[in-house]
């Protein structure tokens, strides 16, 4: 049997083809209707699962159900797209209409939530049944899988990990409070973090790497830091810290077997890692009389939207 997971986004949507042992068959990418208005959405993913069923040879009878990952807020018992600010919709009955239209099953959850179960159930953490995904991006969300399924929390409303408070009246967060993991951990802080530094040293390494400010990004600390610039390494220990807290917060909550970390910063491998572990380890409750989580780097890219939305609906 094939099941469809379905990957919305504010430019683009995915929708991909796995089978029941999670395999990604085929996938293909159109773009997000510009109005916004989610019956067009519905109907272009409708016929952009048709499109690809057809080009793979697989019939409608075996196709066994629809899972979608959406950013915003979601219902997932009811199918309805509650809040998405960058799709501009509000009350949108997703999972119905596009259930109506294709006369499939449909179910739908929060992106990073489908994420997480996408990289617990053939990512870095298919080892594992209790995990805590991290997505450090534009901003910082999380999903959280506990004995191989998805904790949402009330009406799906819950896991906004990236909203933890770390710093009492610090940064200004997007979400309009201070202090949030988000605006310490994503890697927007991270750029902006290392230009504060980049204007304060003048002999930084970092001007070499990154000869304007308008040029900065994530990798610029860290690869200069790997370089030996004290500036830049200032930048990265200050950003593992906060990362940690957040982290070390998590494990207290949750104790997963394994946080899983997505993002481009995560391309940094073992040199965000091995500190990270150490800080967790000097960090959470317990110490060493308590199993340590293992922390990895997520291994599905940008496919774990596509196959985490199919996870929704591939039976157990």
């Amino acid at each position: 049997m094939y099941y469809i997971g379905v990957d919305i986004g504010g430019t683009g949507i995915k929708t991909g083809i796995v089978k029941d042992d999670y395999t990604l068959i085929d996938k293909s990418s159109i773009p997000t209707d510009k109005s916004f208005d989610y019956k067009i959405i519905v109907n272009d993913i409708a016929k952009q699962i048709d499109d690809l069923i057809a080009k793979n040879g697989i019939s409608k009878d075996e196709v066994g159900a629809i899972g979608i990952g959406c950013p915003g807020a979601i219902n997932s018992e009811k199918g309805i797209v509650d809040y998405a600010n960058n799709l501009y919709w509000e009350e949108v009955p997703l999972a119905p209409a596009l259930a109506e239209v294709t006369g499939k099953t449909v179910k739908i959850s929060n992106d990073a939530n489908v994420a997480a179960l996408g990289e617990t159930k053939c990512g870095a953490g298919k080892k594992y049944h209790d995990t805590v995904l991290i997505t450090l991006g534009t901003g910082v969300g999380g999903g959280v899988v506990i004995e191989n399924k998805l904790f949402e929390g009330f009406e799906s409303k819950g896991t906004e990990l990236g909203h933890v408070v770390i710093v009492r009246n610090g940064e200004q967060c997007s979400c309009g409070r201070k202090g949030c993991l988000e605006a310490y951990a994503s890697a927007t802080a991270l750029i902006r973090d290392t230009k504060r530094a980049m204007e304060k040293d003048k002999n930084s390494l970092m001007w070499k790497f990154s000869p304007s400010l308008d040029k900065v990004d994530g990798r610029t600390s860290f690869e200069c830091a790997k370089q030996g610039d004290a500036t830049a390494q200032k930048v990265v220990d200050e950003y593992i810290e906060y990362l940690g807290e957040g982290i070390s917060n998590f494990v207290n909550i949750f104790r997963p077997q394994a946080i899983l970390l997505g993002g481009g910063v995560c391309a940094q491998g073992e040199y965000l890692t091995k500190p990270l572990k150490k800080f967790v380890h000097e960090n959470t409750y317990g110490g060493k009389n308590i199993p340590e989580p293992e922390i990895l780097i997520a291994t599905l890219g940008n496919n774990a939207g596509i196959i985490g939305a199919a996870s929704l609906v591939i039976p157990d």
